[in-house]
């Protein structure tokens, strides 16, 4: 381990949120040290797929074949799949489509989501890291306590394996160490939200003979039902013979496994139990996502039911909010009030999918008994839809009433037009295809980008001359496709460094210099 060090950003918890914001920060050349307590060899299997959102920025990163290649097979489908056990009655099917298959069919995306569990996807990140000019990294290395000051933050942290001492000093924070870290408990942010929803347990195992026993055939996800409804789901994580067995409530665990399994099958099979987890199940999120120059992010900052599928999502969405956030403001050319931005936007996202996420699992563990459920899948097949977090959300969420963002008079979007892609200031910048393999996407990642849709396009030299005055970065590009210049919806749309859109219009704006000022925070 390094001994006493300085940088500028440090960062507590190397998992994918922790990991993605290290990334964030070297590619804006911030130096950045990232600890984490554990090894760096993840055994289970927390998470089992990356949104499409994160694989957008997986993309900019240069991995995301890697990510999706990493496990699933590409002519594996991804349905959800209800079943009395596995060599029991199919109740009713959600098809999602293979990556072979969906090519080309992906409207909101230019990647997908992937199937990348955790024990795959924490290495590509951390190797990623590690390239990045900038980034350190070092597992093995706990933090004990901090303090702060109005110029810094001093850490203090312990090698695990010699329990030798250091301290790292640097600008600011952020705690991406979990729901049960350091960070967080040292800040004394208290938490909101339902908290324990039910006592869960994983069971991860191996089995060659799984999907040999059954009629099923593949399948990411296959919820499983007794007499009193839906019991557990097992989850594909290498699209080979490793699997994750979840049950969603038992107040009285067992530990061994070999009983859910038995349940699982609907007979006995040959396996191997790698692990056995118990585990809360929760809904919370912290009443505050910053105090002075220590953040918080991901499971810090909020913990949700894993069958909405966008913990780490929304965990990653906020490391790349706050990555082009600490860069400009470390940079000099960030205002003083755009880190107060990061809480501002990133909470209410928060709130919302942690919601969303209590209420799907709500939903799956009041089904009913097996023959009950599949009458009612029958005559209603939305009902299977009710019970996913649809992709199309993760992907088109807004930051309503950023500060940082500026209106432009369209009323927010109610119920299923949530899926539709928008321009709107505050949401995502929607993906379209400009040119063979190239999407509106890979525009942004860097500075702000203004976007011009016209054969004759508006003049902005005032623009770019306001935001030079200000040192912000910015790229003037001219987008000749009708088809995006439909879905943007103005002439002009001005996308920030995270791929969110700050403003846009048919026209130039009467006050540029404050509209850099605004969007940069200084405002």
């Amino acid at each position: 381990m390094f001994r006493n060090a300085e940088t500028q950003v440090a960062i507590v918890g190397a998992g994918p949120v922790g990991l993605a914001l290290a990334i964030e920060l070297g590619l804006r050349g911030i130096a950045c040290i990232l600890v984490e307590r554990h090894e760096g060899h993840p055994r289970v299997p927390r998470m089992s797929g990356v949104s499409s959102r994160c694989m957008e920025f997986c993309r900019r990163w240069g991995i995301a074949d890697r990510v999706r290649n990493a496990a699933w097979s590409s002519t594996h489908p991804s349905d959800f799949v209800y079943v009395e056990s596995m060599t029991g009655r199919e109740l009713a099917r959600l098809e999602i489509p293979s990556y072979r298959d969906r090519e080309g069919r992906i409207d909101y995306s230019p990647e997908g989501s992937a199937t990348c569990p955790q024990i795959y996807f924490d290495p590509l990140l951390a190797e990623k890291a590690r390239s990045v000019d900038g980034v350190t990294l070092e597992y093995g290395t706990r933090l004990e306590t901090f303090e702060q000051d109005r110029a810094g933050v001093r850490a203090h942290l312990v090698d695990t394996r010699s329990g030798e001492p250091c301290t790292v000093s640097a600008r600011y924070l952020v705690g991406c160490d979990g729901a049960g870290g350091t960070v967080r408990r040292e800040l004394g942010i208290p938490l909101d939200g339902q908290g324990a929803i039910a006592s869960s347990v994983n069971v991860f195992f191996r089995s060659p003979q799984f999907m040999e026993m059954h009629d099923k055939g593949w399948a990411r996800f296959f919820r499983c039902f007794d007499g009193d409804g839906c019991w557990g789901e097992a989850i594909g994580i290498d699209g080979k013979e490793l699997w994750r067995l979840s049950v969603f409530h038992d107040p009285a665990p067992d530990l061994a496994g070999h009983l859910y399994l038995r349940k699982l099958a609907g007979r006995d099979f040959d396996y191997e139990i790698i692990d056995v987890s118990p585990w809360e199940r929760r809904d919370f999120v912290a009443r505050s996502f910053r105090r002075g120059r220590v953040l918080i992010a991901g499971d810090a900052a909020h913990e949700a039911s894993p069958t909405g599928g966008a913990g780490m999502h929304i965990g990653v969405c906020e490391a790349v909010n706050l990555a082009w956030k600490l860069a400009a403001v470390l940079d000099g050319w960030g205002g003083s009030r755009l880190l107060d931005s990061y809480e501002t936007e990133s909470k209410p996202i928060a709130e919302r999918i942690v919601e969303l996420s209590t209420r799907t699992y709500d939903a799956i563990a009041a089904l009913p008994e097996g023959e009950t459920f599949r009458r009612a899948a029958e005559a209603d097949p939305g009902i299977l839809n009710t019970l996913t977090l649809p992709e199309q959300y993760r992907a088109q969420f807004c930051y309503e009433g950023s500060p940082i963002c500026v209106p432009d008079g369209t009323p927010a979007p109610e119920g299923a037009d949530e899926l539709l892609p928008s321009a709107r200031p505050g949401t995502r910048a929607p993906h379209c295809w400009i040119a063979e393999g190239r999407s509106t996407m890979d525009l942004f990642g860097e500075g702000f980008v203004l976007l011009r849709f016209s054969a004759a396009p508006p003049d902005v030299s005032e623009v770019a001359a306001a935001a030079e005055r200000a040192r912000v970065p910015l790229e003037v590009v001219d987008i000749g496709h009708p088809g995006a210049a439909e879905v943007y919806g103005r002439r002009l749309v001005l996308v920030r460094p995270d791929g969110h859109v700050a403003w846009r219009s048919d026209a130039p704006p009467d006050d540029p210099a404050g509209l850099i000022d605004r969007v940069r925070g200084a405002a």
